[in-house]
């Protein structure tokens, strides 16, 4: 089937001899090109090429004025309204961009349907005053502002439109109003030049006007392109601009309204095809690729059509790698770029600055930014890891930039002081850092240039935007502070992006909605085709209310809606193959119903055309979680003989019983636990400094007896030590607020209520003798199928011997009850890991008598300080016959049942055979 440019062209040839002097215009720049490539496959002889336009262009050629940027209008436009806004009542640049960019959009769309502005904005105020009059009080001085603000918008629009039109500027919808006073002028001047408008459908009151006057005066031709099913039916949104322009415009009252054709009746395959979740859309359209690549390998007329720009990257890396030719007609946005992040992250530091110092979290999500890297790669070490490190052991949470810099050597000192130093909210000064920073990557990725071809592009990118907004903070006076500069850069690399560059007319199009302009292609496939983005529903970012809309006859979301529906159905008309893919996941607002253009399909399916309907399940393979399991080999045997040799501590017992895997990776592999920063005391922090301050107070005391004048004494200390101790094992870390200082509170808390417990023990007329405080044991441990000697160690928190009773006593911050430390089954001991506690201290008891005897009853248990009024929880347990008496005394009996299970649980360990084996937790 022939193309519309095929169509269009053939047409012109046959009615033009001398093609040189005609003006082609198009709805857009890229159509051109697709255009005179048609031109020159088609015409015969050697001759200058046609003036080929898009409607823009011909606007601003008629104008005589030229569109001005939107970032530019915007300062000019601060200009205005600081001329016309008392200076007490000045807004700051970045609030006033805020509701700027929305009224100049309704200035734009004023100016192309050609409404009077002073009649709209009267109105507008109008409807303001009504709404917010009441008959029971006077307006507030808030309200009164609020209302002059309406009242202001006529004010704002002539003083603007007289600023920049003085310089010769115009924003676009201007543009379009100053051509329609000039076009008599340009018709004189233009009278033997005749115009083909070619592919339009919606058109705003100045390019009606326009195109009318070209007809009128014989000067031009209209080429439509729109399908007889479509624009016969009085209903369907296909053709609702081209049936208003068929039945309004004067010119068809006596003319022809032609080319409309009969293509979408064809045979045409139309596969309908649910997928759930975005990225799979984008896999899916790489495997259907694949498929027709099999049929034509150059996929010469093909077209990957996005509904969601945003699934360009996703796209872009589901393509099969044997596409050679590709030409992607849109742009990467700049704000999508990983760069971005990278001073995204830069602001985020500054905006969290804090006397001198800078947030640890955002200084950390610098140092460990992948596009810094290069900066602080040093051969195979990285230095910036090394300050993320020091920074996490020493729990600072906020660092000062000369903490940072003296960390580093001095060769990169110049770059930390760049990333690290306060801009004070000064824009020139973080301009002028951000471009040097750029200039330092440009330098280090330049040394393996063809490794880091798209990061440098990224690089002269950014660079542009920096340069850019350094100009414009020198011709403007406005960009006072880092906030108005985040508000600018934002807004510049948003509209910005990074084009691809491409061989147009070959290969595989992949291409937003609006670039299919005019264009067809013999197979589509057409991505996220869901209601909320084809169409895209009702969104109203505007001042002027939808009934204001409909009153001057301004384009509503209906109107919006009706152009995505003729650029849908117009994709089709001369389309052979299609597929239409849609989310069938709800993902927010936007996604899990279809569209209705899917729906309209089947009502409109014709006879030629075959609609299949399908869903595509995610080929998500089924991974069944299998326990881990690591065999031993002789090199781990000869770090458990190291362990053994040392002393295998009885934490580390416990954590095999746990877990024996991760006794691998703990013991064997020396792999430990991510150590973050603790802007919270984390519980182990709290543990470590209740146990140092009872060390500190009671080791005085060894082979002594304590005496209730000594108890008092120590209350005196508590806090002082509690706060050493808190230096020792939280660094640099504030516990004078928040959370931490409720934890410090906690912490002296258990002291002082221990030594309260213990001052109560003394009163009562018991006798105390502190024995060991924090006292390093080790102990031999005799098995003779190992040809090694094995040792276990640890050390004791506090022995000691009450009324003539030796105490063994582990504390435990966390809460432990009466249960936790009794054993009903020796076997279970080393097998079950709520036995650990009792595991433990029998660990203590066994290396104490190993060390001398017991002397005296024994006992061995724990003392928790989050169930300090149960006291000591002593060890017992269950003799066999008499289930209700518990033995809570450790006897040489009780130390030679705990060896057996200790020598069954040493000789799993050590044992080749026997692999660490992953249990369930």
């Amino acid at each position: 089937m022939k193309s519309f440019l095929s169509h269009v062209v053939n047409y012109i040839l046959e009615n033009n001899t001398n093609i040189s002097n005609l003006t082609l215009v198009l709805p857009s720049k890229r159509a051109g090109v697709f255009l005179k490539h048609e031109l020159s496959q088609q015409i015969q002889q050697t001759s200058f090429a046609p003036n080929i336009l898009s409607i823009e262009e011909l606007v601003e050629e008629i104008s005589g004025y030229t569109s001005v940027s939107n970032t530019e209008l915007l300062f000019e436009f601060y200009t205005v309204y600081k001329e016309l806004t008392p200076k007490d009542a000045q807004e700051p640049f970045d609030a006033f961009s805020k509701w700027a960019q929305i009224l100049l959009q309704d200035f734009n769309e004023i100016d192309r349907y050609l409404i009077s502005h002073k009649d709209i904005f009267n109105y507008l105020s109008a409807i303001q005053r009504i709404q917010q009059w009441s008959p029971e009080k006077e307006p507030s001085d808030l309200m009164n502002n609020y209302l002059k603000f309406w009242d202001k918008l006529e004010h704002y629009y002539d003083a603007l439109t007289e600023r920049i039109t003085q310089k010769g500027i115009a924003y676009q919808g201007l543009v379009y109003r100053e051509a329609v006073d000039s076009l008599e002028f340009y018709l004189q001047k233009n009278e033997d030049k005749k115009h083909y408008f070619i592919g339009f459908n919606a058109l705003n009151t100045a390019e009606e006007k326009i195109i009318q006057e070209f007809l009128e005066v014989g000067l031009a031709e209209i080429l439509w392109d729109t399908d007889h099913i479509f624009f016969d039916d009085p209903e369907h949104d296909a053709s609702l601009f081209l049936r208003r322009h068929r039945y309004e415009w004067n010119y068809f009252q006596k003319h022809d309204f032609s080319w409309i054709a009969d293509n979408y009746s064809a045979k045409k395959n139309i596969e309908v095809i649910g997928v759930p979740k975005n990225v799979t859309q984008a896999k899916y359209i790489g495997e259907i690729l694949e498929t027709l690549q099999q049929e034509d390998e150059t996929l010469q007329d093909v077209a990957v059509v996005l509904g969601d720009e945003q699934l360009l990257i996703p796209c872009l890396n589901s393509l099969p790698q044997e596409i050679e030719r590709l030409n992607i007609t849109m742009g990467f946005p700049l704000k999508d770029i990983p760069l971005a992040t990278t001073f995204n992250n830069l602001y985020l530091l500054q905006e969290h600055h804090r006397n001198n110092t800078f947030y640890y979290k955002n200084i950390i999500n610098v140092l460990s930014d992948t596009n810094l890297r290069p900066l602080f790669q040093q051969k195979d070490k990285n230095l910036a890891a090394e300050i993320i490190q020091y920074i996490q052991s020493n729990n600072i949470i906020y660092v000062s930039t000369e903490v940072i810099v003296e960390r580093f050597p001095k060769h990169i000192q110049d770059i930390a002081k760049l990333l690290f130093t306060y801009w004070n909210n000064k824009p020139k000064l973080a301009i002028q850092n951000c471009v040097k920073l750029i200039r330092h990557l440009k330098a280090k990725l330049i040394e393996n240039r063809e490794q880091h071809l798209l990061a440098l592009e990224y690089l002269y990118r950014f660079n542009e935007v920096f340069n850019q907004l350094q100009l414009l903070t020198k011709q403007h006076n406005y960009i006072t502070d880092i906030k108005s500069l985040l508000a600018l850069y934002k807004e510049i690399i948003s509209t910005e992006t990074l084009d691809f560059k491409g061989e147009p007319l070959q290969g595989l199009q992949l291409m937003g909605m609006l670039e299919t302009r005019v264009l067809d292609f013999k197979t589509i496939i057409l991505s996220s085709v869901n209601e909320g983005i084809l169409p895209s529903g009702k969104s109203n970012n505007s001042f002027i209310p939808f009934d204001l809309k409909k009153q001057f006859n301004l384009p509503t979301y209906k109107e919006k809606d009706a152009i995505y529906t003729y650029h849908f159905y117009r994709l089709l008309h001369r389309a052979e193959n299609v597929y239409l893919l849609y989310n069938t996941e709800a993902d927010g607002l936007n996604g899990g119903e279809r569209s209705r253009f899917l729906m309209q399909l089947e009502t409109y399916n014709m006879p030629n055309h075959t609609l299949t309907k399908n869903v595509v399940v995610s080929k998500v393979p089924k991974i069944e979680y299998q326990l881990q399991e690591v065999l031993k080999e002789e090199s781990m045997l000869k770090r458990i003989k190291d362990i053994a040799n040392k002393g295998f501590s009885p934490s580390a017992l416990t954590s095999y019983i746990r877990n024996p895997i991760d006794f691998y990776y703990q013991k064997i592999l020396g792999i430990n636990e991510y150590e973050a920063v603790e802007e919270t005391v984390a519980a182990n922090t709290l543990g470590t400094v209740v146990h140092d301050t009872l060390e500190l107070l009671y080791k005085p005391f060894e082979g002594k007896i304590v005496t209730t004048e000594d108890i008092k004494a120590m209350f005196k200390d508590v806090e002082e030590i509690v706060v050493e101790n808190f230096k020792k094992a939280y660094g640099e870390g504030n516990i004078r607020r928040g959370k931490n200082l409720i934890i410090f509170n906690v912490a002296k808390r258990y002291v002082t209520n221990f030594l309260q417990q213990e001052l109560q023990a003394l009163k009562s007329g018991k006798t105390l003798r502190i024995l060991q405080i924090e006292q390093t044991l080790k102990a031999k441990v005799e098995i003779p199928e190992l040809d090694f000697p094995v040792y276990i160690g640890g050390k004791v928190d506090r022995v000691d011997e009450l009324d003539g009773v030796m105490r063994i006593i582990d504390y435990k911050t966390g809460k432990v009850l009466k249960g936790d430390v009794k054993i009903v089954d020796w076997d279970l001991l080393t097998q079950d890991y709520k036995f650990s506690k009792s595991f433990q201290v029998l660990a203590y008891a066994y290396m104490i008598y190993q060390k001398q005897a017991f002397q005296q009853e024994t006992e061995a248990g724990i003392i928790s300080f989050k169930n300090l009024q149960s006291g000591f929880l002593k060890f017992g347990t269950k003799e066999s016959g008499r289930a209700d008496k518990k033995n809570q005394l450790v006897t040489i009996e009780t130390l030679d049942d705990f060896v057996i299970e200790l020598k069954k649980l040493i000789l799993e360990i050590c044992n080749i055979n026997t692999p660490f084996t992953e249990k369930e937790v």
